[in-house]
């Protein structure tokens, strides 16, 4: 009985070690958002919303930037814009690093730590060095910008309304796209490598014997066995873009304006914590909310199958 007893609290202090994590820095800090977001600001620092004035316990909540939320159109604008950009940048990742991660699990186990290593490469050098990198390749002059304008891609991006005019590179849905598609990129290709190593190979001998084509094998087994990884990478791209602020201030321009930009400007040029504060509630529940009812349906769809 000790022995059990002592399992018991083992399972418990590893399962409940996350939940401390979770709540230490996630769950406290937002609800100090929350908290900012229904205060009043004073000259420096919102005011608090609980006071004791007299034996009486007050409890002062402001809505208003809520409300000024829904009346506004460039909040409005710039979350769909967020989410437009993300979404672009989950889909373009999800098509690169899809195959990449598909030789990367097919190829001899002597090169996978090699080209694993690769893919981790980037890591090495400052994430902020790396995007001050394609500021200066995609700028006039710089080899990217050269190989474009030579081809005359810019022209084909500036029909489809990806760069303001042919040779302006920087500053333009295209730019920011770019660097975010190669920044994100390894979060999309480690997953899917993850998933696609653990499969078992003998689906598809099996799906060939029974006179499946190598294409159609791929959308009928490989693809729905490496679901559970591209929803991961998927998750992993999308939640950081939506919020993401060096890369549309360096590469973006006014076109592109996102909601980490928003939050900038209203805590630091505006010095209006609450304001900023409510975008970045609602930020975060426009990507929980759709994500935990997700999940909830994944469960659901999994009860049922047993």
């Amino acid at each position: 009985m000790t022995w059990l007893r002592s399992l018991g609290r083992g399972r418990a202090a590893v399962i409940g070690v996350p939940y401390l994590w979770l709540l230490v820095f996630f769950l406290l800090p937002f609800l100090i958002v929350v908290k900012y977001s229904v205060s009043e600001m004073e000259a420096v620092f919102p005011k608090d919303i609980v006071t004791f004035n007299e034996g009486v316990l007050q409890l002062a909540l402001r809505l208003s930037n809520y409300a000024f939320l829904t009346e506004d159109d460039l909040y409005f604008k710039t979350y769909l814009s967020s989410l437009k950009y993300a979404g672009a940048t989950t889909l373009l990742c999800l098509f690169i690093g899809y195959p990449f991660a598909y030789f990367m699990a097919r190829a001899k186990p002597s090169v996978q730590p090699a080209l694993l290593m690769l893919v981790m490469l980037p890591f090495w050098t400052s994430f902020l060095l790396r995007v001050y990198a394609w500021k200066g390749l995609l700028s006039e002059h710089g080899w990217a910008f050269e190989l474009i304008t030579a081809t005359g891609l810019d022209h084909v991006l500036s029909g489809l309304g990806l760069i303001p005019s042919p040779g302006q590179l920087m500053n333009s849905p295209f730019s920011l796209v770019l660097g975010m598609t190669y920044t994100y990129l390894p979060f999309m290709v480690l997953p899917l490598y993850s998933n696609l190593a653990k499969m078992d190979l003998r689906l598809l001998e099996a799906a060939a014997d029974l006179g499946a084509t190598a294409w159609v094998a791929f959308w009928t087994v490989t693809v729905p066995l490496s679901k559970a990884g591209i929803i991961a990478g998927s998750m992993l791209v999308f939640i950081p873009c939506v919020g993401e602020f060096v890369i549309p201030e360096l590469l973006g321009g006014p076109q592109t304006l996102m909601i980490g930009r928003v939050l900038w400007d209203e805590f630091f040029s505006n010095n209006d914590w609450p304001m900023a504060s409510t975008v970045a509630v609602v930020m975060v529940l426009l990507i929980i909310v759709p994500l935990a009812l997700f999940n909830k349906y994944q469960a659901e769809s999994q009860e049922v199958r047993k």
